[in-house]
């Protein structure tokens, strides 16, 4: 019998988290002042732009000189969030250095002129083009590539919202539906609080989110549980309206660009349209709410993510003209990320909600700002994390219900198609596709249900 306290396996594992420690901390220092530094500049085209209101009327121009800068230095670049996944599960040409240059200068671009995206997109790709920009110098193997690359994810994500641990969990669960990459475990963790740790010490701050006290109605039955049931209820008729709302995402982006690649033979009239797009539903809406990220406002009364989260902050149809505007601008070949306006799409639905379904506004704003991003990104688990970082933990078990009855709601949709599909949303369902974006190109989630009752086409 060994009677030896620690085995020699013990040691093994605190040499690799050494030496996992050792790497990561200066490259998620790194990805954490690129970060920093990205959203300095966004903040400041954003306020600018607020100055100088006719900046819009030069969106089309703006989409075409991006157009252009990708035409001539993109490369496989163009890509973006699809081709580090794609590189960690089977690398190949590897993510480029111009990366993070570019998708920074594009997406300052898209914002300084008006156009509807997020910041996410940016804060992941500078993470992924960095951290194998250093793993190379630092001639990682291939396996150890895959693991940076993922934790390069993990410190832009974490940089970037104010989340470390949502970061490392993202990083781990987005690269396969259904599955999350423990391999990644410590070095994305590590990733995500350097990053966040990094942005901070820079000066630079996230804003702050805030779930009013929630009243105890006593019920006849909370004599007998202490879980408000009639709550939970409608946190799960909300969050089956939160998961149509990513499905519809997902659709009208990869739709949008699919029906202008296939109709209009001139590329870069695909983005000077979208401008014009942009420009006339601006006009005919009256307000720039629409516009950029959505969390600052550019006028008193303007709808965005912080007015939300306070009764009669949110039109009936913020939701819907978000998602119209945000889907256009990335469909249509402007840079940025989705996840922020998914944040505005969800807090601003869940505020419409809360009316109809009497519940507290503040809190059906978080479970949509979180569960329409699950829905959107096959995530729950890091949501459910970002709730409990961004909210407190007292609702964590709302979070976990609206963000798993999203993400199941969103069916096989997502805004990442390059994401493998490791364990189907249905056990029954037959799907044989190993991507997202090869099973978004069948005829839908629910044509396959509905083929086992012989309701296709044709059939009585």
């Amino acid at each position: 019998m060994n009677n030896r306290l620690f085995s020699s396996q013990h040691f093994a594992i605190l040499k690799n988290a050494l030496r996992w420690t050792v790497i990561v901390i200066p490259i998620a220092a790194v990805i954490g002042s690129a970060v920093a530094l990205f959203l300095w500049l966004l903040s400041w085209a954003i306020h600018f732009r607020f100055a100088h209101s006719w900046l819009l009327y030069l969106l089309p121009l703006a989409g075409v000189a991006i157009y252009f800068i990708y035409k001539l230095f993109g490369g496989v670049a163009e890509k973006g969030n699809n081709l580090i996944i794609d590189e960690i599960h089977n690398p190949g040409g590897g993510v480029p250095k111009r990366m993070a240059p570019l998708v920074l200068i594009t997406t300052i671009i898209t914002h300084l002129f008006g156009g509807s995206a997020g910041r996410e997109g940016t804060a992941v790709q500078m993470g992924g083009s960095l951290a194998q920009m250093i793993g190379k110098w630092l001639k990682l193997n291939e396996a150890d590539t895959q693991t940076i690359l993922t934790a390069g994810i993990a410190a832009g994500f974490g940089a970037v919202f104010g989340t470390p641990l949502t970061g490392a969990v993202f990083a781990m669960e987005v690269l396969t539906i259904g599955r999350v990459q423990y391999n990644a475990l410590l070095p994305c963790l590590i990733a995500g609080i350097v990053g966040d740790v990094t942005v901070a010490a820079w000066g630079v701050h996230h804003t702050p989110y805030h779930i009013d006290i929630v009243p105890v109605i006593p019920h006849w039955f909370s004599g007998y549980i202490s879980t408000d049931l009639l709550l939970i209820i409608k946190t799960i008729v909300a969050s089956i309206a939160f998961g149509l709302a990513s499905y519809l995402f997902a659709k009208m982006v990869h739709g949008i660009k699919s029906f202008f690649t296939k109709y209009v033979k001139t590329p870069w009239l695909i983005p000077f349209i979208g401008g014009l797009i942009i420009i006339t539903l601006t006009i005919v809406n009256g307000k720039p709410d629409y516009l950029s990220l959505g969390v600052d406002a550019e006028h008193v009364g303007a709808v965005t993510i912080p007015s939300a989260f306070h009764a009669g902050g949110a039109d009936a149809w913020s939701w819907l003209w978000k998602t119209i505007y945000t889907t256009i601008t990335l469909g249509t070949g402007f840079k940025g990320g989705e996840v922020t306006p998914l944040f505005y799409i969800g807090a601003t639905l869940g505020n419409t909600l809360s009316g109809l379904l009497d519940a507290p506004v503040s809190l059906f704003a978080a479970l949509g700002f979180i569960a329409v991003f699950a829905g959107a990104t096959n995530t729950p688990l890091a949501c459910t994390f970002m709730g409990i970082e961004l909210f407190g933990g007292e609702h964590a078990l709302l979070f976990a219900v609206a963000c798993f009855t999203a993400y199941l709601f969103s069916g096989h949709t997502g805004i990442y198609g390059s994401q493998r599909i490791g364990v189907t949303k249905l056990s029954d369902d037959p799907t044989d596709d190993k991507t997202l974006s090869e099973a978004m190109k069948r005829r839908g989630y629910l044509y396959h249900k509905l083929a086992k009752y012989n309701f296709r086409k044709g059939n009585s």
